[in-house]
């Protein structure tokens, strides 16, 4: 079904298609298996323009919609869910607050290169303290002449050991809590900046996450994005865009695992037929679809209205709870469908089990998006 997508936006799924099937799904399990940070794919997708997709092209960007945005995240993700999380960040949360936050200076010379694929950008806002509570950050900023000085330690953080630009959220007034935070833009190469060895993680294994330490890292005035107290507010609209992208990375996980599960369910053969023809197993298939559908809508629908202008924290989180809840399901029953042979690597949907996880987790956990769903309703009866 087309969904009432435009012609352009046709043309960038099935360009990112074709891209991500007949190139990155034949390594995407050797870079799980190695942990290795899959930077050919990345030189493609800056190639295609796909590392800022909706920046302005006053900005090195391609100037498309969040929708295209979304189509092309859902296509890439299918083939490598790593490649795509590193596609999400630089688009959603580097390259969106700098593009709406930042000054003339800073887009010509931060947001240019970052959007054209030249360099690569990490977002910077949890810390071993810090997850959900940005507020309990210890992070601090304090100003020294046309300077300020940082120390402090963020981690978690997904392209921290190969970005070349850190959007850096932390504390330059403790005192008010969420209205004391600010942030910085800094580069890789500042004294005292540490990155630590990669996470040893469950899935998303080529996605380069580490832990960043700040150590009297001196950044200049001019690097401040927003203004100093404005940090929060920064933070929480760059979570709105990112959560559409992390909700479009969790319909490929589940795509992925769904198209695996039906091909496997008509080859393996048990009872003397095709175990599709199995009520038990024609369920799963359903309830897999349907939600993989629904999360879809829900998807779609936030990218419109963030593409409308329009106020959409609550549809990117309705999004990105459904989306991330329905990758972990599909992904959960394409294991169960493929028996003893979903456990082990050889099959994909092991991958895709571990994958989909995650989406529940980063960018606002599933628990976050339900108290931002909540409290709308409740502000709004």
């Amino acid at each position: 079904m087309e969904y009432g997508l435009t012609e352009e936006e046709r043309l960038i799924r099935d360009t990112a298609r074709e891209l991500a099937q007949k190139e990155f799904a034949p390594r995407a399990a050797e870079i799980d298996e190695t942990s290795r940070f899959p930077k050919e794919n990345v030189t493609k997708l800056a190639e295609l323009g796909f590392m800022g997709m909706m920046v302005d092209p006053e900005w090195g960007g391609a100037g498309l919609s969040t929708v295209a945005y979304v189509l092309a995240m859902e296509e890439i993700s299918a083939a490598c869910a790593s490649t795509g999380v590193i596609m999400s960040v630089n688009n959603s949360l580097v390259c969106d607050p700098i593009e709406a936050f930042g000054t003339h200076e800073q887009k010509e010379r931060f947001l240019k290169p970052l959007a054209a694929g030249e360099k690569l950008g990490a977002y910077c806002l949890t810390e071993p303290e810090a997850g959900s509570d940005a507020a309990a950050q210890k992070t601090v900023a304090v100003g020294d002449g046309d300077h300020f000085v940082i120390n402090g330690t963020k981690n978690f953080i997904t392209n921290g050991q190969v970005a070349d630009v850190y959007v850096v959220y932390l504390m330059t007034d403790p005192s008010l809590g969420n209205r004391g935070i600010s942030c910085f833009l800094v580069e890789a190469d500042a004294e005292g900046l540490e990155r630590g060895k990669k996470e040893n993680t469950m899935g998303i294994r080529g996605s380069s996450t580490c832990t960043v330490s700040f150590s009297d890292v001196r950044v200049p005035k001019e690097n401040q994005l927003g203004a100093i107290g404005a940090g929060f507010k920064v933070a929480l609209a760059t979570l709105d865009g990112g959560r559409i992208g992390i909700a479009a990375q969790a319909l490929g996980i589940g795509a992925h695992a769904l198209d695996r599960a039906t091909r496997y369910s008509m080859e393996r053969i048990a009872f003397g037929e095709p175990i599709a023809e199995l009520q038990a197993i024609q369920w799963m298939l359903a309830d897999s679809v349907t939600e993989l559908d629904a999360a879809r809508l829900l998807t779609y629908r936030a990218a419109v209205k963030k593409d409308s202008g329009e106020r959409y924290s609550v549809e990117a989180s309705t999004a990105k709870l459904v989306a991330s809840r329905a990758a972990v399901s599909v992904a959960d029953r394409a294991v169960q469908i493929h028996g003893g042979y979903g456990y082990v690597k050889e099959y994909s949907v092991e991958r895709c089990y571990r994958d989909a996880k995650i989406t529940e987790i980063y960018e606002g956990t599933s628990e976050i998006q339900r108290v931002v769903i909540a409290r709308n309703l409740l502000k709004a009866s």
